[in-house]
């Protein structure tokens, strides 16, 4: 196998992959990313009607399924995996997108609040990758990619989204260690604002152009906006074959807004 040749047009022909929070956002680029390189796709989201709308986008529509799932259910989860083994036959890649802080900035956080933090942010990728590395044949390559935040390494959100962005980067980097010796290669990036249809900073700055200007003004020294499509050559570089040395990593790709040093 050569890792000398770094395109990535033919990376994914035929690779059977599943995406969560994949209705809109990073995830739903991820899904036109992958379909547009031959990739079959498994959407995973609680809006089926977005993901269907979606899927008739994506390049070869038959190639990809779209399953309702609600992620803050063990069972409901445990279902649409089924779904997708059934679908896909295979998983080479799974592409952890959803999550969030869903508003919750209380300092004196709920308990059962900041069980929901940690169950979309970190329980539900647990349980999908125990489930999917459960089915994996000894010899097949699996790659397992997070997206966390810069809030798992500093500060610079709510107490509760820190937290739960803080949990996945130490699970991640556990989990890669462990699984390495079973061919399965665990890693994640650590992004800072950026903006996609339908995410965070989309309806920030649809709801608030003000503090959008502003955040950008003040944590952004470029002065400007990062896009999904930045984004995308480091994840797909992840899910690549190419990605054999970085398990149990998590690469930040902020435009210089995290300021924590990294060790």
């Amino acid at each position: 196998m050569s890792y000398l040749d770094l395109n990535l047009e033919k990376e994914f022909l035929g690779k059977r992959i599943i995406v969560t929070g994949a209705s809109r956002g990073l995830g739903s680029i991820v899904c036109e990313a992958l379909a547009k390189r031959g990739a079959k796709i498994a959407m995973l989201s609680r809006s089926k009607k977005e993901m269907d709308n979606l899927k008739n986008r994506l390049k070869n529509p038959s190639s990809h399924i779209s399953i309702k799932v609600d992620l803050l259910r063990n069972n409901a989860i445990k279902l649409a995996i089924k779904k997708a083994k059934k679908f896909l036959k295979q998983i080479d890649i799974v592409l952890h997108v959803a999550g969030g802080g869903f508003g919750l900035k209380e300092k004196l956080i709920k308990n059962e609040d900041l069980k929901m933090l940690l169950q979309i942010n970190l329980g539900a990728a647990a349980e999908i990758n125990r489930l999917v590395v459960g089915g994996k044949t000894k010899s097949q390559f699996l790659k397992l990619v997070h997206i966390g935040s810069i809030a798992s390494n500093e500060a610079v959100a709510s107490v509760g989204y820190n937290v739960s962005k803080s949990a996945l980067a130490t699970y991640v980097r556990s989990l890669g260690r462990e699984l390495y010796k079973s061919k399965v290669i665990v890693t994640g990036i650590l992004p800072g604002g950026f903006i996609a249809p339908g995410n965070a900073m989309d309806r920030l700055r649809k709801k608030n152009i003000k503090d959008y200007k502003k955040f950008i003004k003040t944590r952004l020294p470029r002065g400007l906006m990062g896009a999904a499509d930045e984004i995308l050559p480091v994840l797909l570089f992840l899910c690549s074959k190419h990605s054999s040395m970085m398990g149990g990593c998590l690469v930040p790709i902020d435009a210089g807004e995290g300021k924590a040093y990294q060790g």
